[in-house]
């Protein structure tokens, strides 16, 4: 869920093949750190990519866990990623879903979809919760197109292992791997866990961004420390070597096109923004079963 009082994450300019560095910026929502690093400012989208939190890592006592109540979404897809943990995925069309490490929660939102995350099975112990949440612009004509939902086990997103480096692809098709995950956007997105000094090409891709989890890598020669997102040169294979043991994650591919974003919506055309504005305020975004007596009020900027 997007927050409108997250920090803007900093850009500056890097050298070599890589044009910009954003460098996330953290907050703190009572205990739970998010770092926000999609959009900046300066820098909208990564291919379809228009959203990049982490979430944690965080140390959560028993009783304690993410807790997000109902929200909306229009105009795109939400990915859930965790590394650590798990989170309870529910939504307006039905869907109950634990997410744990390594499966994919992809979630169309289309013209509307309300959905909460709430804590997992692991609430009454002392657990970790660590993840990666993007979101995917939809393409103009998905955008007014019914919402979906789909879940993908951890053991059916392909994996290698080549010189130093494990490799998932969660999204689409590099290293010889294709993924099972069907998204509504020609999107790249990929797991890579590194070695210390192991060297890695990354895929080619029309627009491409590697985020640092963590460890340091150089890319194409460019430092790249944890919770920096380095936006790649197009049409390059550059090369990423790790400077100890790193996770990094791969992210682009085609763009959709110009896009606007506001909370927790996103459209081609701002008055769909508007409209959903409208709606959830006078409550016509259907209701979770079973998770209907509480829900996100709309931001009052």
């Amino acid at each position: 869920m997007s927050d409108h009082k997250a920090p803007e994450p900093a850009v500056t300019e890097a050298t070599g093949h890589v044009t910009r560095l954003i460098h996330g910026r953290s907050r703190d929502l009572g205990g739970f750190g998010v770092r926000r690093v999609l959009p900046a400012r300066e820098h909208r989208m990564i291919g379809p990519f228009i959203f990049l939190d982490e979430m944690g890592p965080a140390e959560l006592a028993p009783g304690e866990g993410l807790n997000v109540r109902p929200h909306p979404h229009i105009g795109l897809a939400t990915i859930t990623y965790l590394l650590e943990g798990e989170i309870l995925h529910r939504d307006s069309l039905g869907f109950s879903q634990p997410i744990r490490p390594g499966a994919v929660n992809l979630m169309s939102a289309g013209r509307g979809i309300v959905h909460s995350e709430r804590p997992g099975s692991d609430l009454h112990q002392r657990s970790r919760l660590h993840g990666l949440q993007t979101w995917i612009a939809l393409p103009t004509e998905a955008e007014t197109g019914a919402p979906s939902f789909a879940h993908y086990p951890a053991d059916t997103i392909p994996m290698t292992r080549r010189d130093g480096a494990q490799i998932r692809v969660i999204i689409g098709e590099a290293f010889g791997l294709r993924s099972p995950v069907q998204c509504p956007a020609p999107a790249l997105y990929v797991e890579c866990r590194l070695e210390a000094g192991a060297r890695l090409v990354c895929p080619e891709a029309p627009e491409l961004g590697l985020y640092v989890v963590h460890g340091q890598v150089d890319a194409g020669g460019q430092p790249c420390p944890p919770g920096t997102l380095a936006v790649l040169q197009p049409g390059r294979g550059i090369t990423v070597q790790a400077r100890d043991a790193s996770l990094i994650m791969l992210l682009g591919g085609e763009p959709v096109g110009s896009r606007h974003i506001w909370w927790n919506f996103v459209a081609s055309d701002p008055s769909q923004i508007e409209h959903a504005k409208q709606a959830w305020t006078e409550r016509r975004f259907p209701d979770i079963p079973g998770d209907d007596q509480e829900w996100v009020p709309l931001p009052a900027i």
